[in-house]
């Protein structure tokens, strides 16, 4: 399996991580990026497989997908253990719209901060991380009495971390308000294939002088002994 994903991409981040939490043989293809141009030109294979034009796109022996929640799914059907999604209607149901709300509801506040974090005062800003922060609220309750958002670690936990690192990345920080969300992004960021590949974009980060925050740069350390 070919996974073609980019230094930058929050899903294609959500996709690999997945692969490596599920033990499946991806290789990981990292499409050009430039920090001034982006992902111009696009890479041949994205824009055949995605009329989006971007990544993540998956391709498995003439099988060629996009978008990372239908790679979650492939990967799900593909190997079912260790199970990503909950074994009940309900709980996959929740795990489901957990994920969904972090793509779709949140991370569009997230993509209205990119650009403005040297004018934070924005009415536009304010009102990004006024959303995001509502978000973080709610992310909190789920976690009361639960280590993980749906129970059990799930695809959920994967896309609401990748999306809140871009958040604390674009100034909607995670606050002393929110103290189970903090310590759930701490146990994630403790998992092998969270510390890899989140590491690896913070260390592409400070590699082209960009600024991290303090939690991302705890994944430049190695990874506590178990």
């Amino acid at each position: 399996m070919r996974l073609y994903s980019g230094p930058l991409s929050m899903f294609g981040a959500k996709a690999e991580i997945a692969a490596l939490e599920k033990g499946l043989p991806v290789r990981v293809f990292m499409v050009p990026y430039d920090p001034n141009t982006g992902y111009e030109p696009k890479h041949p294979d994205v824009l055949r497989v995605n009329p989006k034009r971007q990544v993540p796109v998956l391709i498995d022996e003439g099988l060629e997908i996009f978008d990372s929640t239908q790679i979650f799914e492939y990967f799900e059907h593909l190997k079912p253990d260790p199970a990503l999604w909950p074994a009940s209607p309900k709980a996959r149901a929740e795990a489901r719209l957990i994920e969904h709300k972090a793509d779709e509801v949140y991370f569009p506040h997230v993509v209205r901060l990119m650009g403005l974090e040297e004018t934070p005062d924005d009415p536009a800003a304010v009102a990004a991380r006024a959303a995001a922060a509502r978000f973080h609220l709610e992310v909190e309750g789920l976690l009361a009495g639960r280590e993980y958002l749906a129970g059990a670690f799930s695809y959920a936990d994967i896309g609401v971390y990748m999306a809140t690192l871009f958040g604390e990345r674009k100034g909607a920080v995670v606050g002393s308000d929110t103290p189970r969300l903090r310590a759930w992004r701490d146990r994630m960021s403790e998992r092998p294939a969270v510390r890899q590949v989140a590491g690896a974009m913070a260390a592409y980060l400070v590699s082209i002088g960009r600024s991290i925050p303090p939690f991302m740069a705890e994944l430049l350390q190695p990874a506590l002994a178990s």
